[in-house]
């Protein structure tokens, strides 16, 4: 399926606004509610949209300080990079995981209350990772701009 112009403008508002409603979505993108719902749903079903979350205040849940951490593996066999994926993604304190392509075989972003909470993540749960050679990380002092919003 392509994406016509209402859908991207259907797209571009429940980026913006998950929670609003079918009445005021049909209105903004200038449709009748029922057929509103049925494109909501056919991009649901299409997999444009994999679901609705709230997002959270970081400060608000204790957890201000972001850091982003480069690993680079020992090897690049696929099973030190399974033991890898599956060990990371077992940790709450990581948000995203990305494999990389250049220096750094990954990137992820993690999220602490302060530097020794950072620390403390960093014994428990990084230095214990599978297969890690090499660790560099580097502290966000300040977020200039964060969005979730893909360009549609």
């Amino acid at each position: 399926m392509s994406l016509d112009d209402t859908d991207r403008r259907i797209l571009r508002a429940l980026q913006k606004s998950g929670r609003i409603s079918n009445a005021e979505l049909s209105d903004s993108v200038n449709l009748s509610p029922s057929a509103c719902h049925r494109r909501v749903q056919r991009l649901e079903q299409d997999g444009y949209i994999k679901g609705y979350v709230a997002l959270l205040n970081a400060r608000k849940m204790g957890v201000p300080t972001t850091v982003f951490v480069e690993i680079t593996l020992q090897g690049q066999a696929d099973e030190t990079l399974d033991a890898f994926e599956k060990a990371v993604a077992r940790i709450p304190d990581v948000l995203e995981c990305h494999l990389m392509a250049g220096t750094a075989d990954y990137i992820l972003k993690v999220v602490a209350e302060n530097t020794e909470d950072f620390a403390r993540i960093h014994r428990q749960h990084l230095t214990r990772l599978p297969g890690v050679a090499q660790m560099q990380s580097s502290f966000a002092l300040r977020t200039v701009f964060k969005t979730t919003a893909l360009p549609v």
